[in-house]
């Protein structure tokens, strides 16, 4: 029943996550979080930091982690398949059909729909993150917060690499929390 349960929530990520990984990060919260519970809140920031640093698709590198957190390597076998498949059908169908009216006025105007969505869904997902980081609704996270501001201030003035920034960030965060 659990690969069964895990096949299904991770179908639906597959399908319903228009707009790539971040926009499926509500999604899998609400599946893996909020439905069946089986992560908390703080466990899922971890699974997204660390879906989104190692390579792969954000929702794939989810899957494979909850799947064997869940029901071990079948479990993240099953999880990950039922995360692909909705893409390889859809991707396949929707290239067909760009393919052939891309030029048509319906098309582009579908497409102008679907773009605020997508972004409303990356933002949604980024706020419930930055809130869970900076310890919002629990205790604040001074650190978390500084090295937060940071870490985008470095971004937008130079030309460091993002990776870098966020190996830094970790070990500044690391090194905080043995000194204080």
């Amino acid at each position: 029943m659990i690969y069964f349960q895990l096949f299904l929530s991770f179908l639906q990520v597959g399908l319903f996550s228009i707009g790539g990984g971040y926009a499926a990060i509500p999604l899998i919260e609400s599946q893996v979080v909020t439905l069946h519970g089986w992560l908390t809140m703080s466990e899922f920031t971890d699974l997204v930091t660390i879906a989104e640093m190692t390579p792969g698709p954000i929702a794939i590198n989810s899957a494979t982690f909850v799947g064997i957190r869940v029901a071990g390597f079948l479990g993240s076998v099953v999880a990950t398949i039922g995360c692909i498949v909705p893409s390889l059908a859809l991707v396949t169908i929707l290239a067909f059909i760009y393919y052939k009216y891309r030029s048509a006025s319906f098309m582009q105007k579908i497409l102008k729909v679907i773009r605020p969505v997508v972004v409303s869904l990356i933002a949604a997902a980024g706020i419930r993150i930055l809130l869970n980081v900076a310890g919002i609704g629990t205790s604040l996270d001074i650190r978390g917060i500084v090295l937060f501001t940071l870490a985008l201030v470095s971004m937008k003035t130079t030309k460091f690499n993002p990776v870098l920034i966020m190996v830094l960030c970790g070990v500044i965060y690391l090194v905080l929390g043995v000194i204080l």
